[in-house]
């Protein structure tokens, strides 16, 4: 199966785009679209083209540097949507107290990200978007959907205990394989893969946000028994960990067991709020 030549087209035609408007504003959805765009662009590139050339390594090394600050704002980002989410009628002082220091740090990391998209670099990776746009021979690309599911099988799918490392390796791997398959042709086979890996990806995704703000929080409030917020997000993060482990299951050799989070204390909350919505890609 080869590389769709309209797909791979989107790729370099959108994340012109998305270069620009971060560039110009950098909202939280223009964050999230740049980095979804650099990360399809790298796979492409990097996982179904036979070899890179100088031109396009320049490229991917120019919009890695960028994405790098890009994702630091993305991370306060869906903490701070995360936490705003979240309905505790205790410690409303200190809730409001978390939240004015993502959004101190979230400024802080705007004004770097600002400083990497300059208007040389912009230009600069905007020429060389439209060179491999112009290079870019779909046809002598390697099949995305034997790369994905290469990706996937790499990952040891033996019964021991599902952990926070095992988790954060699957969230990566997932989120590149589902890049990888959607530059195939459309196929039942293709769709099914995709939406299995989205159901994985949303649900690792979901779990390490409140994972972030949760460690966020205790560096600036205090431990559990410091904090009933903490504590509430200690409860919350345990059962989207249990959640993520269940999505998971179905792709390991053995039926995962009930496991409880190794950071975190079992999920008594009432509030499990959904993962903001910015997450999708």
């Amino acid at each position: 199966m080869s590389i769709a030549p309209q797909r791979s087209r989107v790729v370099f035609q959108k994340l012109e785009k998305d270069l620009v408007k971060l560039s110009a504003k950098p909202r939280a959805e223009n964050v999230h679209r740049f980095r979804t765009g650099t990360r399809r662009l790298q796979i492409l590139l990097g996982e179904l083209s036979p070899k890179l050339d100088g031109s396009q390594k320049k490229l991917l090394k120019l919009l890695g540097r960028i994405r790098k600050r890009a994702g630091k704002v993305r991370d306060l980002d869906v903490q701070l949507a995360a936490l705003r989410s979240l309905k505790i009628p205790r410690e409303p002082r200190r809730k409001t107290q978390l939240v004015n220091h993502l959004i101190e740090l979230r400024g802080q990391q705007e004004k770097k990200l600002r400083k990497a998209v300059d208007e040389d670099t912009v230009r600069e990776i905007r020429k060389r978007l439209k060179c491999a746009s112009k290079n870019f021979n779909a046809q002598a690309g390697r099949d995305p959907l034997a790369i994905a599911k290469g990706m996937l099988e790499a990952i040891d799918r033996g019964d021991a205990p599902v952990t926070e490392p095992l988790l954060h390796q699957y969230r990566i791997v997932s989120k590149r394989a589902r890049y990888a398959a959607e530059f195939a042709d459309q196929s039942t086979e293709a769709v099914q893969f995709i939406a299995g890996l989205k159901r994985i990806q949303d649900a690792l995704g979901d779990w390490h946000d409140w994972l972030t703000l949760t460690q966020t929080a205790i560096e600036h409030l205090g431990a559990v028994r410091e904090s009933s917020l903490v504590a509430e997000l200690h409860n919350v993060t345990g059962a989207k960990f249990r959640h993520a482990v269940a999505v998971l299951s179905p792709m390991r050799s053995e039926p995962a067991p009930a496991l409880e989070h190794p950071l975190h204390a079992p999920a008594q909350a009432k509030a499990r709020p959904a993962r903001p919505a910015t997450s999708a890609a």
